[in-house]
């Protein structure tokens, strides 16, 4: 169970990662928990800074914000490996990404550039990104983060993009941060007052992976990194993607929306391109539920000549399927049923499997593949496909 801290509490207690800081009861905004814990806070949005009070108008840190819940704006944590993605606020139409009144925008325009520039690290500050908990006004800390991720290229860890709304065109950024590992250092009230009224001395106050940070830029990034512990992923997490790949399988499920049996050769080549172990697919004839299955093979060899490589048997079957149409226990039951002895299953959809279909190929140990939308964009991106060239990619796989 994660840390709580009751509302009454907030004022004196320091951050803890996973922890979980508790609002009001009163239905206001002053239940807000985070200005309680953050000196000098405001009471909404997703970037709230403080600045320092030196008068300078530098930044003393930043409170990230997030449902973690919106697949319009997906902002995510990766735990696996600390990558947090989080969206500009230029999220509705009709101002330039620039706009004075976009702070945060302006604020990431800052910060990574200093980044990228490997100068005045120390006027960078500290990020520390909370989202909702689902529970009246109560946030969890998700932990201290820096901009960039030593794995992110400088060019890639902040993007500008272009999102149609409304029949209006506008941008916005998608930026990268990491959340370091912080190990058993306490994120401490002395810290977070002494970035404000003392920032020239406050870096005594910090943990060592924040200084690790502002000496060394993006080569000093300590992640804090999770291994998964198997589990349900929520449609959510199966939905999930970068702008590029959001965009890249909106154009799939719109090239497949009169051909309802052309996206099973465009699966078989998304999985080939996963695993170039994957081979030898043949298309079956379709099925009364609209469904079509390929049957292939998944080869481990030695890379010698001597000695023959393994080949399993595997049944595929795709749906092209709206981001609100999940594969249900009926689709899944029926490429179960399907899987022969020494065989499994692959299913592969521009969609999300609804979770008591999840559940029962995890609780049961069926030997089925799950490959959601969220890991086609990986594919796609993996594989340099994205909107200048998805659509010749998509017409290639018919010539």
């Amino acid at each position: 169970m994660s840390m709580r801290f009751r509302f009454d509490e907030l004022p004196s207690a320091d951050l803890y990662v996973d922890a979980v800081y508790e609002g009001g009861e009163v239905s206001n905004l002053s239940s807000e928990p985070l200005r309680k814990l953050f000196p000098k806070l405001g009471t909404s949005g997703g970037f709230r800074k403080v600045n320092r009070n030196d008068g300078s108008g530098k930044p003393a840190y930043v409170v990230l914000y997030t449902s973690m819940e919106e697949l319009e704006w997906p902002d995510y944590l990766d735990e696996e490996t600390g990558v947090f993605r989080y969206y500009g606020d230029n999220r509705q139409p009709g101002r330039n990404i620039t706009d004075t009144k976009l702070r945060g925008n302006a604020l990431l325009e800052e910060v990574f550039g200093k980044l990228h520039m490997f100068s005045d690290l120390s006027d960078i500050p500290p990020f520390f990104v909370f989202k909702k908990t689902g529970r009246g006004r109560d946030v969890q800390f998700l932990g201290l983060a820096a901009p960039g991720n030593p794995r992110i290229s400088p060019d890639k860890d902040l993007v500008a993009f272009w999102r149609t709304m409304k029949e209006y065109r506008f941008q916005n950024y998608e930026a990268y941060f990491t959340i370091l590992d912080t190990k058993n250092s306490i994120i401490s009230k002395q810290w977070l007052e002494s970035l404000i009224y003392d920032h020239e001395h406050s870096l005594r106050f910090a943990p060592p992976a924040w200084k690790e940070f502002i000496a060394f830029g993006r080569d000093g990034i300590s992640a804090l990194k999770a291994k998964r512990i198997l589990d349900i992923p929520t449609r959510y997490e199966q939905l999930q993607s970068d702008e590029e790949g959001n965009r890249c399988i909106d154009v799939i499920r719109n090239f497949f929306k009169t051909d309802p049996f052309g996206f099973e050769r465009c699966a078989v080549d998304l999985v080939s391109k996963m695993d170039t172990r994957f081979v030898g697919f043949d298309l079956t004839r379709p099925w009364r539920d609209g469904g079509r299955d390929a049957l292939g093979y998944y080869v481990i060899g030695t890379g010698g000549k001597a000695n023959h490589p393994l080949r399993i048997d595997c049944a595929l079957e795709a749906k092209c399927y709206g981001q609100k149409n999940a594969v249900g226990v009926r689709q899944m039951s029926r490429l179960i049923s399907r899987i022969r002895y020494r065989q499994f299953g692959i299913i592969v959809t521009t969609s999300f499997v609804d979770s008591q279909a999840y559940k029962e190929v995890v609780e049961d140990g069926h030997p089925i593949l799950i490959v959601t939308a969220s890991d086609i964009g990986t594919i796609l991106r993996n594989n340099s496909i994205n909107t200048s060239n998805v659509n010749s990619w998509l017409s290639s796989l018919h010539a």
